[in-house]
């Protein structure tokens, strides 16, 4: 029986190649993400520990927030001197790193990353600790003199002796390049310009008595972990945050996960929707060959083989494929890996290829993957191979089981289906968005499933009707195409199901994300009233010389400052909430239109109060008047009256945790420092919109990063960034069509061999090859848009759904992207038709005797 399966599955290696295509994509993902992620955190892990210090302390981070408020905690930097004191310390060295300055050139083009990553200035030190070593030029000295790291040199065209400008928190100050220093290990991606120690403190700190961090190495023999003792004794830790080089380095890690794990998880969703489309394609292959090999099976059933040995023989066909396409999808995975090292080669995060990571996890997940899934695929068909009579060998046996009822079908998809439409039915009923999520999750799945089992139900009707224009079309070629594709349910609802799979996802987020536009369109319509705004293009705060500039900007009249503030709030149900705050300038009413519960404007910025979404003081038991002890970053802390409820919804701009927001005195007294981070800015009477929007860009040209919005822009702000969205699920939209061409072209190829005979008797009555080749073409077209159809329709289901989960968080209006629809439908004709040219072109060049002869 061994020798019997190895000469079966190298007789039809040919029609495997493409299921093995299937399982390749799915563990060359997998397989790529892991290789991927496990070379960025090793070589960051290298970074880190690199460079960290033995012992840093660093002012105490009492919140977790990541919200950007321009203020930057420093410490004194005589504390320097008082540890070096320390007992074990042999080194103190002070530090000065403020994240997210602007350094533009002699032309006001921005000297930093195009990819949203910051550019830091810091203190020079030439220590074996520094990421970086001097290349060429000299060290800075003096106020006036940098040293720029050398990959934003090359990539911005700075050269030594370069005029550049730093804009930083404190203001603009001018530079000249006086060296250029290269990364040690690698470039996290950041763009780095260091100053001497005395400018650093002045130029970012505005004092040279301040610090952000200081660090301290051990003498030999002195652990870091015994050296934190000694310096947490000698200056307590109420006020500082101490790390040892270790800790420093795995908190440094694991803000960089967040990054890897969004990548690896994209990923895996490219291989989850290939394992997905490629268990169709596995099946229908299976099924069709086990249909083929009808009489082969009868005969070893004849010979003695009993069921159990059958279906050993199939599965270990199918074990023999996994195991070809793991290893080729573990070889394409590690040019994945190499490739997206490179592209983030080209977004300034320098890695390299040749210090690729390959786990032992790696392997071991690739050929779990990829074996488990033709495993799982096949055994459907091995059971059904193992169902052959041994009288099947004497009769020319059709498809196995394709006569067989679907009555069993169609009452587990008609359940199915029932229990996931009740699911997304509870979708509207539901008044928690958890709740709502979790049912539409489930509704999601079940009616999948559902419509993949009842599939083969719908084939008849669907493509009657689909391909009902065929005959009148086409004439007899038409039928004939359309009586094929009816010919076998089970196998044409398997090959639909293919593409419906990812058809039913760019359907339901196409849906979901025209909601979402057509629902920020209509907030910022009903909220935003300022003729512009003004905001830093990555939406980090700006200095303080920038709203100057656009105050003293002829023809602006009134200019609201917005400030951020990270907030810890103890609510009256006990709870404990970090979330992030505004803070507004009086007369906020004129540029932005508040809906308040309770309260108003007047009430929620004055001194002490603040502002609350009323949804959350309702769960928490807040109401007007109740006080609210508050924590900001540095320890402050605060009681504040709720002054106004407001009854905003997320769409609407205030869409952080709670709706917090107060006067922005409090922002000043609990956290100075803090820069604006918006500015909402009117014309004056007499001034025109065009006019001031002119002026404004003019005033603001040296702030290259410094962008003027109206309505419109917001508009397409909004717009672009749920387009990412939406091109990573064309992009899972392409790989599915990918795997699914695959599938159609693998069930025509083998429908084409079944029908040798047929083929070949209709060409000896007469029907041209020209003929022939159109007749499989109109099949594969009408499979291919029945596929469509029913990904569309489940699409369409999926995506009101979805947005009934979003009308809880306040985007409220239905849109159904019908062009896009259109285009999907006219799209799978087209492929259709490309799936169809190779078979189509190997059945018109049979030779008819031959074919005749076919057994």
């Amino acid at each position: 029986m061994l020798r019997a399966t190895l000469r079966s599955f190298l007789a039809h290696k040919g029609r495997l190649l493409l299921s093995a295509l299937a399982v390749v994509l799915s563990v060359a993902f997998v397989a790529g993400s892991l290789i991927f992620s496990d070379t960025v955190a090793r070589t960051f892990d290298r970074l880190f520990a690199s460079t960290a210090a033995d012992v840093t302390v660093a002012p105490r981070q009492d919140l977790k927030s990541p919200i950007r408020t321009g203020a930057v905690q420093t410490l004194p930097a005589s504390l320097a001197a008082r540890l070096a004191k320390v007992d074990g310390v042999a080194a103190s060295r002070v530090n000065v790193l403020v994240e997210n300055v602007t350094v533009v050139d002699d032309r006001n083009q921005p000297v930093g990353p195009t990819t949203g990553a910051p550019t830091i200035a810091s203190n020079w030190q030439a220590t074996a600790r520094s990421p970086v070593r001097l290349t060429s030029g000299h060290a800075p000295h003096g106020d006036g003199e940098a040293v720029l790291d050398a990959d934003t040199a090359r990539h911005k065209g700075v050269r030594i002796g370069d005029r550049l400008a730093v804009q930083a928190p404190t203001g603009t100050f001018p530079v000249r390049v006086s060296g250029i220093a290269t990364f040690t290990t690698t470039n996290p991606g950041s763009a780095r310009i260091f100053l001497d120690t005395p400018t650093a403190q002045s130029r970012l700190l505005g004092s040279a008595d301040r610090a952000t961090s200081i660090s301290l190495d051990a003498v030999k023999g002195v652990s870091d972990a015994a050296l934190k003792r000694r310096v947490g004794a000698a200056i307590g830790t109420g006020g500082y945050d101490l790390r040892t080089a270790g800790e420093q380095a795995k908190s440094a890690a694991a803000d960089l996960g967040g990054f890897l794990k969004v990548i690896k998880y994209v990923m895996l969703g490219f291989a989850g929707i290939a394992v997905l489309v490629g268990v169709f394609l596995i099946v229908n292959t299976f099924s069709m060959l086990i249909a083929q090999r009808t009489r082969e099976l009868g005969l070893l059933r004849a010979l003695g083989a009993d069921r159990r040995q059958v279906r050993r023989s199939v599965l270990t066909e199918a074990v023999l494929l996994g195991l070809v396409g793991s290893t080729l999808g573990l070889a394409a995975g590690i040019g994945l890996a190499a490739g997206l090292i490179r592209l983030l080669s080209a977004f300034g995060m320098n890695l390299t290829a040749t210090e690729m990571v390959i786990g032992w996890s790696t392997p071991v997940a690739a050929y779990v993957v990829g074996v488990g899934v033709t495993f799982v695929a096949a055994y459907l068909p091995a059971r059904r191979a193992a169902g052959v009579s041994p009288m099947a060998a004497l009769a020319d046996a059709e498809v196995a089981g394709a006569g067989r009822p679907l009555r069993v079908r169609a009452v587990a998809g008609a359940a199915l289906g029932a229990v996931g439409l009740a699911a997304l039915g509870g979708c509207a009923a539901a008044t928690r968005t958890a709740t709502a999520a979790s049912l539409l999750g489930v509704g999601v799945v079940l009616t999948l499933v559902a419509t993949v089992v009842a599939g083969p139900l719908l084939v008849r009707p669907l493509i009657r009707v689909l391909g009902g224009a065929f005959p009148a079309l086409f004439g007899p070629i038409g039928r004939m195409s359309q009586r094929n594709a009816l010919r076998n349910p089970r196998r044409t609802g398997a090959t639909a199901a293919a593409l419906m799979v990812g058809l039913a996802l760019v359907g339901g987020m196409s849906v979901a994300s025209a909601s979402m536009t057509r629902s920020f369109d209509r907030q910022i319509d009903k909220t935003l009233g300022a003729d512009f705004v003004v905001q830093n293009r990555n939406f980090v705060p700006f200095p303080a010389e920038v709203t100057g500039k656009v105050r003293g900007t002829p023809g602006a009249g009134l200019v609201v400052r917005q400030r951020l503030a990270a907030i810890a709030v103890r609510l009256p149900d006990g709870k404990r909430v970090e979330t992030a705050a505004s803070g507004y300038d009086p007369r906020l009413d004129s540029v932005a239109h508040i809906k308040y519960a309770a309260g108003n404007t007047a009430a929620a910025l004055a001194d002490g109060h603040l502002a609350m979404d009323a949804g959350f003081a309702r769960k928490h038991g807040v109401r007007v008047g109740t006080v609210v002890p508050a924590e900001f970053q540095g320890g402050r802390r605060a009681a504040l009256r709720v002054g106004a409820l407001t009854d905003q919804e997320a769409a609407e701009g205030f869409g952080v945790q709670g709706g917090l927001f107060f006067g922005i005195g409090t922002v000043d007294k609990y956290v100075p420092g803090t820069e604006d981070a918006a500015l909402y800015v009117n014309a004056a009477p007499g001034t025109g919109a065009g006019e001031l929007r002119s002026r404004l860009e003019r005033s603001l040209a040296p702030y290259p990063n410094v962008q003027v919005r109206d309505q419109a822009d917001y508009k397409k702000l909004v717009h672009d960034q749920i387009a990412v969205l939406l091109y990573l699920v064309y992009a899972l939209l392409g790989l599915a069509i990918v795997i699914a061409v695959l599938g159609v072209v693998n069930t025509l190829a083998l429908s084409v061999v079944e029908r040798t005979r047929e083929i070949g008797l209709l060409r000896a009555i007469g029907l041209a090859r020209r003929q022939l080749r159109r007749m499989i073409r109109l099949e594969s077209v009408v499979i291919a848009v029945f596929g469509a159809v029913l990904g569309l329709a489940l699409g369409l289901v999926w995506g009101v759904s979805m947005q009934q989960v979003l009308a809880l968080q306040g985007m409220t209006a239905l849109a159904i992207p019908w062009g896009t629809i259109v285009a999907v439908v006219v799209g799978a004709a087209v492929v259709g038709i490309v799936a169809a040219l190779l078979p189509a072109l190997r059945a018109s060049r049979m030779n008819v005797l031959a074919a005749i002869a076919h057994e």
